[in-house]
């Protein structure tokens, strides 16, 4: 019985590492679409978007399956748990980097802003975030994952210093506002991706210590080790 555990754990595994690839992709490919202003690149992460949710719900169907045929406890109970939650967060980033294609594809349409916003910078540093995760998450680093969290502020500063800059621009140039409401939707979107590659890094921490970690202001910080 526990070899049959272990062989369905190993395959959700599988499963789940291919789906964060396949959304590492998905948000590669939005943010390369945004600093070209690709339309062909932006359609093609729509287009991808209903494989992605295919995988998530074969994640969540393999979950369901092991609990009910095996009924896992301690640590195999929590890796079914991180699974199952690191699975909709992934889900969750899918949506965005369509969310930001289809941004990018109303910005394509407009005059290009010749202003200095950091989304470029943004988008690099989600990216890193979130491969970083899931590297963690593969090689079930803990250590890793704590730095996932403690980049999570970045992101935010970057995006309220977005939103500053597009109050002041739009008080000097409304006639921009329909542009400038895309840059602050992508901001959000981009922030919103950091906070789900933070989820992923703090279920990590979850499954590697048993340690739950939301909400925690020392959430960046790993517990110190025993004398």
């Amino acid at each position: 019985m526990r070899v049959h555990l272990q062989r369905d754990i190993e395959k959700l595994k599988r499963r789940l590492l291919a789906l964060g690839t396949e959304v590492e992709d998905d948000v590669r490919l939005a943010v390369r679409a945004l600093a070209e202003r690709n339309e062909a690149l932006a359609r093609q992460v729509l287009e991808r978007e209903e494989q992605t949710n295919t995988m998530e719900v074969d994640v969540e169907e393999d979950c369901l399956k092991i609990l009910a045929l095996h009924q896992p406890v301690a640590g195999d109970l929590r890796q079914i748990i991180a699974a199952m939650k690191i699975d909709r967060d992934l889900e969750r980033i899918g949506d965005l980097a369509a969310h930001i294609a289809e941004r990018s594809l109303a910005l394509s349409a407009m005059p290009a802003l010749n202003i200095p916003f950091r989304l470029d910078e943004m988008g690099a540093k989600v990216q890193a975030m979130l491969k970083k995760a899931l590297d963690a998450f593969t090689r079930l680093d803990a250590a890793a994952a704590y730095e996932v969290c403690a980049l999570d502020g970045e992101i935010n500063d970057i995006k309220r210093h977005t939103f500053r800059q597009v109050r002041e621009v739009v008080m000097e140039a409304p006639v921009l506002f329909d542009a400038l409401m895309q840059v602050m939707h992508i901001a959000r979107h981009l922030e919103r991706i950091a906070d789900h590659a933070t989820n992923i890094a703090e279920d990590l921490i979850y499954l590697v210590e048993g340690r739950i970690v939301r909400h925690t202001p020392e959430v960046a910080t790993p517990p110190a080790p025993e004398e």
